[in-house]
């Protein structure tokens, strides 16, 4: 281990940027000069359109780049929460552009293929559009629902502390890094913030069927969004 970047990518052949996505143009910048010619360099970013442009620049006139993006993980974060099945079976995403090397889109794929995840590839501009529906959104989610309890007291009595598994599961990916959410939401702003809008209409939606005491409503909205949910099959 070594945060010398010569060091890190003496004699590479690959380079992977696990880091905040805010970061990883900037540790690209600083490995350049120490890197072999045609060292590729490839990354596992959630946000990937406006990330990969930045690679593209800071390796330019270097080796090939390749934007990926492994579905796996938890809230937990750092070495000591890595585990040897962690992408076995997990979809992981590559993301071409007209730059792109097709060896090197192989060589990238042969990786994630090797340690069992499921590769596909999608254009970056596709990818981060919908994973801030189905990523972004739901941790956005998390941390506002936290902080819409908050340090709320009722009749003497702190509400956090009769959360239950209800809570407790909806909740947990509001304790993940929030540096990390911070690079992803920005990095994916636009596409985040109308996924945003979508959320907020379906809430209002609940809240108008709620507060009118609309039963059959809410029993239709309900029904609606538990079948979509039963859709998703196993865990991704």
């Amino acid at each position: 281990m070594t945060r010398d970047p010569a060091a890190a990518v003496a004699g590479a052949d690959a380079i992977v940027l696990a880091a905040p996505v805010g970061a990883c143009a900037a540790l690209a910048a600083a490995f350049r000069p120490h890197a072999r010619a045609d060292a590729l360099l490839t990354d596992v970013g959630s946000v990937k359109r406006m990330l990969v442009e930045e690679l593209e620049a800071a390796w330019a006139g270097a080796g090939p780049v390749v934007g990926a993006h492994p579905i796996a993980g938890s809230e937990a974060s750092g070495a000591g929460a890595a585990r040897a099945d962690l992408f076995r079976g997990r979809r992981c995403i590559l993301t071409p552009t007209p730059a792109t090397d097709r060896a090197a889109l192989g060589r990238v794929r042969a990786l994630w293929e090797g340690v069992g995840a499921r590769v596909e590839e999608l254009p970056p501009a596709v990818h981060d559009e919908l994973l801030a529906r189905v990523s972004h959104l739901p941790h956005l989610l998390a941390y506002a629902l936290v902080a819409a309890v908050g340090e709320r007291t009722i009749a003497g009595r702190r509400a956090l502390d009769y959360a239950g598994t209800g809570f407790r599961d909806t909740t947990r990916v509001a304790a993940s890094p929030a540096e990390l959410w911070r690079d992803i939401a920005l990095a994916n702003a636009p596409a985040l913030a109308a996924a945003l809008g979508e959320f907020r209409a379906a809430l209002d939606r609940l809240e108008r069927l709620v507060s009118a005491r609309d039963a059959a409503g809410l029993a239709a909205a309900l029904a609606a969004a538990r079948a979509l949910r039963g859709r998703l099959g196993g865990e991704e």
